[in-house]
C-alpha cells in the first residue's frame, strides 16, 4: 500500500499511482520520504537486505542525489520531482533500457519534450530532467536482476547548479522546467502523470527489448542531424540510434557506433 507523505497533497497522488500500477505489478508499493540521501541508493540498500518487491520511492528532498557518471543532482523541495522505481527484471537484452525509460517519460509529459542520448530529457535544447539506471544481482538464483530507475524532473528552474556543471561552458546555464508550459505543476501531479507509463514501459522492455521503440525514439531524438563532441575527443554527425539503442555517428574517418556506457555526448 501507499505510505503517507509529509506533503498532504502528495499522499492522494501516491494512492492513485498505487491503484493504477498494483493490479499488474504484484507486491507493488509506493512510498514518499521527506528527506533521504538518494532514492536510488535507498532502493539498492533495501534490495541488499532482501526487499525486492517492486517499489516506487519518492524523495521530497535528496541530500546526495546522483546523475549519470557521478554528477550531482540539485533540487529544492517542490521544485523538482525526484523518485526511483525498483523491481526485478529479466529482459533478453538490456541494451537501450535508459532510452525506453526516457521515451516513456517524454511521451507522458509533452510533445515538445525531446531525448538526448542516452538518458536526458530536453526541452528546446535545454535539460529538463535526467535518468539514472542501476542494476544488481539478486541473492536467489534467478535470471532476473534488481533494477533501479532514478528520475529527476525540473518543475521549476533550480536556484543553483552543481559546481562542475556551472563551470562547464557546454552546459546551458538555465535548465528547462515544466513551468514553461505547466506553471501550476506540483510534484504529485507530475508523478501521477509519469509513474504508470514508466512502469508499463519497463515491463514492455522486459518482454520486447528496445527494437520496437526505435521508431518512436527517432521522432524525439534531440541529437539527430547535429554535430556532436564525444568525451574521447572525436566529433561526428549524430545519425540516430540502431535497434539496440546504440548511437550512430558519421565521423571524418567513417561510421561509428557507440553504446550507452562508453561516452558522454554533447552538441558542438
Amino acid at each position: 500500500m501507499a505510505t503517507p507523505a509529509r506533503d498532504p497533497l502528495l499522499a492522494g497522488h501516491l494512492e492513485t499511482v498505487w491503484t493504477q500500477v498494483a493490479p499488474w505489478l504484484p507486491g507493488f508499493s509506493v512510498e514518499a520520504l521527506a528527506e533521504i540521501d538518494s532514492s536510488n541508493a535507498e532502493l539498492m540498500r533495501r534490495a541488499r537486505a532482501g526487499q525486492t518487491d517492486a517499489c516506487l520511492l519518492v524523495a521530497e528532498h535528496q541530500t546526495a542525489g546522483r546523475g549519470r557518471m557521478g554528477k550531482r543532482w540539485i533540487g529544492e523541495p517542490g521544485d523538482a520531482l525526484t523518485f526511483s522505481i525498483g523491481l526485478p527484471l529479466a529482459p533478453h537484452d538490456w541494451s537501450g533500457l535508459s532510452l525506453a525509460v526516457g521515451l516513456a517519460l517524454a511521451q507522458a509529459l509533452h510533445p515538445r519534450v525531446r531525448l538526448k542520448w542516452p538518458n536526458d530529457l530536453w526541452l528546446d535544447g535545454r535539460k529538463l530532467g535526467g535518468i539514472l539506471v542501476e542494476t544488481a544481482n539478486l541473492s536467489a538464483p534467478t535470471p532476473a536482476r534488481w533494477v533501479v530507475v532514478g528520475v529527476g524532473i525540473n518543475l521549476r528552474p533550480p536556484s543553483a547548479l552543481p559546481p562542475a556543471q556551472a563551470a562547464d561552458a557546454a552546459t546551458p546555464v538555465a535548465p528547462a522546467a515544466l513551468a514553461e508550459w505547466w506553471p501550476q505543476a506540483r510534484v504529485g501531479q507530475v508523478l501521477e502523470a509519469v509513474a504508470a507509463p514508466l512502469a508499463h514501459a519497463l515491463l514492455r522492455f522486459e518482454r520486447e527489448g528496445f527494437a520496437p521503440l526505435a521508431a518512436a525514439f527517432a521522432e524525439r531524438d534531440a541529437l539527430r542531424g547535429l554535430r556532436v563532441n564525444i568525451s574521447n575527443g572525436q566529433t561526428g554527425l549524430a545519425d540516430g540510434v540502431d535497434a539496440s539503442g546504440a548511437l550512430r555517428l558519421v565521423t571524418d574517418t567513417g561510421p561509428l557506433v557507440l553504446t550507452q556506457h562508453e561516452v558522454s555526448v554533447r552538441p558542438c
